[in-house]
């Protein structure tokens, strides 16, 4: 699958920022990309917000990036980053291997789509066909888009609204941040927005998803790939 993006910096070499919420992951990935002579570790970061601020700040050539991840996760990220800077690349490296994962990843603006399960060569062949001006994606999720995509065209199907499609885009930033225990003053000061405002956002929130106290709200995020942990 090609695509028609550029790369930012297709001369020299590759500047690559590093997104991921456990600072292991963070730290083995810089140490091994940082080896390769074409790539250079310009930054990382640990949720998807300060990913936003430093793609701004650095203006890299890659972005590889997690999709579970406080705060602002991989998709919204994404979209945020794709939307600004539309020629740099972004590779998804991630655990999930579900359907839901992936087209919301894509959907979003994902270059490359790798699994963690593979190893450190099928993360470099994503990052140099991404430089490369083409789309990625992993051997082992390739099969699984495909079958997909026929199996929706040969069974036509009545469109269902997922349960998380039904929420505003308050409501999902509410209903994440819930679920990673931040409470109701400090969900405000992060979202600039009032207390009165943000409990109005999550009362709504667990009414459309019929769900009640916050337990219910954490398995949900759990449940549906939300949070990382």
């Amino acid at each position: 699958m090609s695509s028609a993006v550029p790369t930012t910096n297709a001369g020299g070499s590759c500047r690559v920022i590093v997104v991921d919420d456990h600072a292991i992951m963070r730290d083995g990935l810089s140490s091994i990309l940082d080896g390769e002579p074409e790539l250079e570790i310009v930054g990382t970061a640990g949720d998807g917000k300060v990913a936003i601020a430093e793609v701004d700040r650095l203006m890299p050539d890659i972005v590889i990036m997690d999709l579970t991840m406080p705060r602002t996760d991989g998709p919204r990220a994404i979209t945020e980053i794709k939307r600004k800077h539309p020629e740099i690349g972004v590779v998804v490296l991630t655990f999930h291997k579900e359907d839901a994962h992936i087209h919301a990843a894509l959907l979003a603006g994902a270059d490359a789509y790798v699994l963690k399960d593979d190893g450190c060569a099928e993360l470099l062949s994503a990052v140099h066909n991404v430089r490369a001006g083409k789309s990625y994606l992993s051997p082992a999720i390739c099969d699984r888009v495909m079958s997909g995509y026929v199996r929706a065209a040969v069974e036509p199907r009545e469109p269902v609204t997922a349960s998380w499609e039904i929420l505003s885009e308050r409501e999902r930033q509410v209903l994440k941040l819930v679920a990673e225990g931040y409470k109701t003053r400090e969900i405000a000061d992060y979202l600039s927005l009032s207390a009165k405002t943000v409990e109005k956002h999550r009362t709504n929130m667990m009414r459309k998803l019929d769900l009640h106290g916050i337990s219910a709200v954490t398995v949900y995020a759990i449940e549906n790939g939300l949070l990382s942990q």
